[in-house]
């Protein structure tokens, strides 16, 4: 992927400075750890990365869009088959929301098998008055407000992996076996959702399809052979903040001689790790995966595309994200320089809006919440910049969750501050429920409709 790949390797990110790395206490323990991983097989394979950088070329051509979802930081705890089968349902509930309700094919892909590590704003937090090491995901230390849980612990790598490992078995045998079929699309409408206003406007686009599946089968057409009817292609990513796993889990194609970060399907770089001569960039200026890039509001145009020069030197469509984080009030202002600049440098990117971490505040309770009407304000204005700049809005890019949570505000069925504390599970980040999600699929098909 880069100009100069003959002084690239998986390991030449450690000459640079890299931001957010965990502090951890025992060297030679993570050494062993990260010495085992790089014998583990792969998570995902090179073949399905260049299949979604195709995928991904479409969307970046206009005829496709990206959903992008899943949770803030998966957990060790929380991990159960039933855990990822709703998460799921979530995410094709909105996928059949979006094709239905706007015409356009969309690509599936989840923050999940991988999603375990956070950035942090500050090295240390105060939690209960005591001031604590910061908890950095599952993969590093443990969210216990106890001065020994928050020591970086090696081993947790390794648990990583194996959760990711389980999940991927998972989502494959749900996508492929039948879970995903369109014939299924009733069952996907999870029971605290079913009830709601929004859960009753999905059942009629549920009962439309079926219908449309019926005349299909009565004109005679053999939807049996029809394969995409009956499962989906759904791609995994996460933010690859933890540079010696990813570096663990890199593997050369055997076919193309290319570098492949084998933990996910896709990768991206945090708004906090993305210093153009940092360890981040280098790492990923190496890899054959499509990847993403987070650019928050202190971006400049200028810097957005010496981004795009160094990740995809060679403009490849679909190898490049740009997933904007600017905030409700701020993105009308600050995304139409950014897309001219990219548009005028040639890049064929993806654009993608994250509405959800540019819009994060502390509520009355001392929670930290986002209110759903920030979150679509946001999307709008995405949509409405692109559409002044002639530029395809490409994608949304959202933390979600299949459980019943009471985490942001807001929605048809409105959570208020007040009930916050009612299932407040998140580990990190608030998360929209399904019916906030829900909410959200139906604005951005309309806004695709245009």
């Amino acid at each position: 992927m880069t100009s100069d790949a003959s002084s690239w390797t998986p390991s030449s990110w450690r000459a640079r400075s890299a931001a957010q790395q965990p502090d951890w206490p025992d060297e030679g323990a993570l050494d062993d750890v990260l010495k085992r991983l790089g014998t583990r097989p792969p998570l995902v394979f090179a073949g399905e990365v260049r299949q979604l950088t195709s995928t991904l070329a479409e969307v970046a051509a206009g005829r496709a869009f990206l959903l992008q979802a899943g949770d803030c930081a998966e957990s060790f705890e929380a991990f159960t088959a039933d855990a990822i089968r709703d998460k799921l349902k979530v995410i094709l509930q909105m996928a059949v929301v979006l094709t239905y309700g706007a015409g356009v094919p969309v690509v599936k892909m989840g923050r999940i098998a991988g999603q375990f590590a956070k950035p942090r704003s500050s090295p240390t937090e105060v939690v209960d008055g005591v001031e604590l090491p910061a908890y950095r995901g599952d993969m590093v230390n443990d969210m216990t407000a106890e001065p020994a849980a928050r020591i970086p612990d090696p081993g947790r790598l390794q648990r990583a992996y194996d959760q990711s490992a389980s999940t991927m078995n998972l989502l494959r045998a749900f996508t492929k076996g039948g879970f995903a079929d369109l014939n299924q699309v009733h069952t996907w409408n999870q029971e605290f959702v079913a009830s709601s206003a929004e859960g009753q406007r999905y059942e009629r686009i549920a009962a439309g399809i079926e219908r449309a599946l019926r005349f299909m089968a009565a004109c005679g057409i053999d939807l049996a052979s029809e394969a995409t009817l009956h499962q989906v292609d759904f791609w995994t990513s996460h933010e690859a903040l933890i540079l010696g796993y990813e570096e663990a889990l890199t593997r050369r194609d055997s076919l193309t001689g290319g570098w492949y970060d084998c933990s996910a399907h896709f990768v991206w770089v945090g708004d906090r790790t993305r210093q153009p001569d940092g360890a981040h960039l280098e790492f990923f200026r190496g890899i054959n995966n499509p990847v993403g890039l987070k650019l928050g509001p202190t971006v400049s145009p200028d810097e957005a595309v010496e981004l795009c020069d160094r990740l995809n030197p060679t403009r490849i469509p679909g190898r490049l994200s740009l997933i904007t984080r600017l905030g409700a009030e701020r993105a009308g202002e600050l995304l139409p320089p950014l897309i001219r600049a990219v548009r005028d440098s040639g890049h064929p990117v993806v654009w993608v809006c994250d509405p959800m971490h540019g819009n994060t505040y502390l509520s009355a309770g001392g929670r930290k919440t986002r209110h759903l009407d920030h979150v679509l304000a946001e999307i709008g204005a995405f949509f409405r910049a692109h559409r002044a700049e002639g530029t395809w809005p490409g994608g949304v890019h959202v933390e979600l969750t299949g459980d019943d949570v009471t985490e942001c505000l807001g929605g048809a069925e409105e959570v208020l501050d007040s009930q916050l504390d009612l299932r407040y599970l998140t580990a990190c980040d608030p998360r929209l429920n399904g019916r906030q999600s829900l909410d959200l699929a139906y604005r951005v098909a309309e806004l695709l409709r245009g």
